[in-house]
């Protein structure tokens, strides 16, 4: 059979479509995120070759912040440099902001959403198929040995039973891989020339392991640039606050806490948002532990990256602390989308241009293969934790009907290839249905 030719190189504008669409389709946390991602710029658009998908993604789930919403600001630059991860990013994270935005101003006007509900029905249980679909299709392409198995399975251990954080999990993954990489080092060459013939695939790909990307490598000077930017995009709002907001603390308070927040969300949002409810709720009295709770089903039922729910709390802070004001809520929401997702852009356009230029090192490969093997382990926990709340929140009692949803959608994807965005389209609005037929 002869080999596939790449395909032509997508205009800014194919591109601009595909993040926009993304950013409404983008369910399942960020598993599923990645799922979708890899699906479509993977195996249907070939745009990016796995090989090259998985090293950015390992690089993504090393840093604090949202791993998926980084990995779509990666590869956008990586097809259209710096304009291109800025579309990517910020549409990615945009439409679940201005969902989430309209689900809370109905929630303190009107209280209860039960059409909201009744369209996630069958939405939720699709979504655990989805991030199920992910775990075999990249566990196949990154478990390539019975070391890298053993890894999942500790890392899977570590996080599910052990309740170990996330970032001691990857250090450990990595330092495994180094000494194991050091040790079989004189074995290397033996195995060159099935690495060469595992490579001849890669050229069927728009974006493979052999694309120099424009801009890779590092430069001091550009590194400055995007700091100091950074910095000047990070205090403005702070001055335009200072200078106009009547109350100042408050804002103050907003914007410093969620640059702390995104800078600690190492593991996504599961692991930063018991710190993000005891301080916002005990501390700072910003929202009762009821409404955290509802924000955080409100932020399950949004696409996008469940870190959108700090959009939640930021709104409620604005609404109760000003008043129940609509407009100082929508306000203190935009702050916390901004000042959450912020940092993650200087994190990728500082960072990216240097991991490019380490993918032809065979030991920062090496090293890299064992992280995606632990986060292998960490995307079957997070399967086990969406699924269980979806199909068996009270134990052993399980939940029929989601649980047969979840597994004629596994049938849909995987076996019959039904599109993605058309199956999520058709659960929710056979929940619609089944609201009007079997109301609550």
């Amino acid at each position: 059979m002869q080999p596939l030719a790449p395909p032509a190189a997508p205009s800014f504008r194919e591109a601009l479509a595909f993040w926009l669409r993304l950013g409404f389709v983008s369910f399942g946390g960020p598993a599923g995120q990645i799922a979708i991602m890899h699906t479509f710029l993977v195996d249907r658009k070939r745009w990016i070759s796995d090989r090259k998908f998985l090293h950015a993604l390992n690089y993504c789930m090393l840093l604090p912040g949202p791993e998926a919403q980084q990995l779509a600001t990666y590869i956008g630059w990586m097809l259209h440099g710096v304009r291109g991860g800025l579309v990517a990013g910020i549409l990615f994270v945009l439409p679940s902001a201005v969902i989430l935005w309209g689900l809370s101003a109905l929630y303190v006007t009107y209280g209860t959403l039960e059409i909201v509900q009744a369209v996630f029905v069958f939405l939720k249980p699709a979504v655990v198929a989805i991030v199920a679909g992910a775990i075999v299709k990249i566990g196949k392409k990154s478990l390539q040995t019975p070391v890298h198995y053993a890894v999942a399975i500790a890392a899977f251990i570590a996080i599910y039973a052990g309740n170990i954080p996330f970032p001691l999990i990857i250090l450990v993954a990595v330092l495994l891989g180094t000494v194991v990489y050091f040790r079989t080092k004189s074995t290397q060459k033996t195995q060159k020339n099935a690495v060469t013939e595992a490579d001849s695939t890669e050229n069927a790909y728009l974006i493979n392991s052999q694309t120099i990307v424009d801009g890779a490598g590092f430069s001091t000077t550009r590194l400055l640039r995007q700091v100091l930017v950074a910095a000047v995009l990070w205090a403005a709002p702070l001055v335009v606050f200072a200078m106009t907001a009547g109350d100042f603390a408050f804002w103050k308070k907003l914007c410093l806490f969620f640059t702390q927040a995104a800078l600690v969300t190492f593991g996504g949002a599961y692991a930063v948002l018991p710190y993000v409810a005891q301080v916002s709720v005990e501390k700072f009295g910003w929202l009762s532990q009821l409404e955290m709770i509802d924000g955080l089903a409100l932020g399950e039922t949004t696409p996008g990256p469940l870190i959108i729910v700090l959009a939640f709390v930021g709104f409620m802070a604005g609404y109760h602390t000003f008043g129940a004001s609509l407009g100082a809520a929508t306000l203190a929401l935009a702050a916390t989308v901004y000042y959450t997702f912020l940092p993650s852009f200087l994190f990728i356009f500082a960072g990216a241009p240097l991991i490019e230029r380490t993918q032809a090192n065979p030991a920062v490969k090496s090293v890299l293969q064992y992280a995606t093997a632990a986060v292998v382990g960490v995307m079957l926990s997070l399967c086990l934790y969406l699924g269980q709340a979806v199909i068996a929140p009270d134990l052993p009692e399980i939940r029929w009907l989601p649980l047969v949803w979840a597994a004629i959608s596994l049938a849909a994807l995987q076996i019959f290839k039904v599109n993605l965005v058309v199956w999520i389209g058709v659960s929710a609005g056979v929940g619609v249905v089944w609201q009007v037929v079997y109301p609550s």
